[in-house]
């Protein structure tokens, strides 16, 4: 950096054929944010720098102009709430590294750098999906003729590593959260264990006429069918439903008739695993008190694929495409008999 230029800063690499190349970057980390490319051209680096610096930003050209039309144009257009929310988080963070630069100032070392210096290593990777995403958006609809840079890379490892969370769930660790919670934190738990619903989907699942329950999932929008009447829990949860004579449409309800919502189940969740990791303190049990405090609401779809009879059974349950998807990220297994 430059008395001429404040936070212009240089960064020399060479590459496996010696040439030596200089990359231009914005400085922020006085301010714990990811720095700005401005590319390998000094003269177009510096007037990037007094754009930035001088808070005068150009739009047309810059990876901003996309940004604003993909979020104005195609955000709204995601259903599902949870959907927009995470992109706008991701959109917020990308942002300010990548929005104010060109096209071709993004090359799969800059990536490699913004997931280097991202704290939340998987995050960054979701951040990069959202980049590729608009990217592709963007050469469709005219915004740049240049191809994603990492296009064909995926099995390059140029990502952050990732370790899917896997786990058992233990009937002995969830039953104990379970005796500590109420009606409605059972209700949910015993839905999420037998069916495999995504939580959102447990919440807004409409109470069935006949006991034929039907879902239509709010992040695929796959639809499935159960019999209840198959089921050793949940004939006992419809009947207190039809009971209580609720207004509302969900099959979830709150005693005195109100819907259920993610607020409510995360303060009985929270409260009754404390409850439970209290109790096994108490009884000195120091692994237990480790899986239990370990154990989200959401690993009811994990319990309901390790409780299946095969690894086909729980990929179908939880209306996977892949199986391979469900043995690696929920833990159901191949169960296989011996040969001899």
């Amino acid at each position: 950096m430059t008395g001429q230029y404040p936070n212009l800063r240089s960064v020399t690499r060479r590459r496996k054929s010696g040439k030596v190349v200089v990359y231009y970057f914005y400085d922020r980390r006085a301010w714990s944010e990811a720095d700005i490319p401005l590319g390998k051209d000094f003269d177009e680096a510096v007037k990037r720098w007094d754009e930035i610096h001088h808070q005068a930003p150009r739009m047309v050209g810059t990876i901003e102009e996309a940004f604003k039309a993909w979020e104005a144009e195609v955000l709204p257009t995601y259903t599902n709430h949870h959907t927009r929310e995470g992109y706008t988080k991701q959109l917020r963070r990308i942002r300010p590294t990548f929005g104010p630069g060109t096209w071709d100032q993004v090359d799969v070392p800059l990536l490699k750098g913004y997931l280097r210096a991202r704290s939340a290593k998987t995050q960054g990777n979701r951040e990069m999906a959202l980049l590729s995403l608009i990217w592709n958006w963007a050469r469709g609809e005219g915004y740049t003729t240049l191809v994603w840079p990492a296009a064909g890379m995926e099995r390059s490892g140029w990502k952050n590593k990732e370790k899917p969370r896997r786990m058992r769930v233990r009937d002995e660790i969830w039953n104990a959260i379970r005796y500590e919670g109420d009606q409605v934190l059972h209700d949910c738990m015993d839905l999420a264990s037998a069916t495999g619903m995504r939580l959102t989907d447990c919440i807004t699942v409409l109470m069935p006429r006949t006991d034929i329950l039907h879902l239509e999932a709010s992040k695929t929008g796959k639809e499935a069918e159960w019999d209840l009447s198959l089921s050793a829990t949940l004939p006992d949860l419809l009947a207190r439903r039809r009971a209580l004579g609720a207004d509302h449409l969900m099959l979830l309800s709150t005693p005195d008739g109100r819907p259920v919502n993610l607020k409510m189940l995360r303060y009985r969740w929270d409260t009754a695993r404390e409850r439970a990791a209290v109790k096994a303190s108490l009884a000195d049990d120091g692994q237990s008190v480790a899986a239990i405090r370990a154990l989200f609401l959401r690993d009811g779809r994990k319990r309901a694929a390790q409780k299946s009879g095969s690894l086909e059974e729980a990929s179908d349950l939880l209306q996977h495409d892949d199986k391979r998807l469900t043995e690696r990220h929920y833990g159901a297994v191949r169960k296989l008999k011996p040969v001899a």
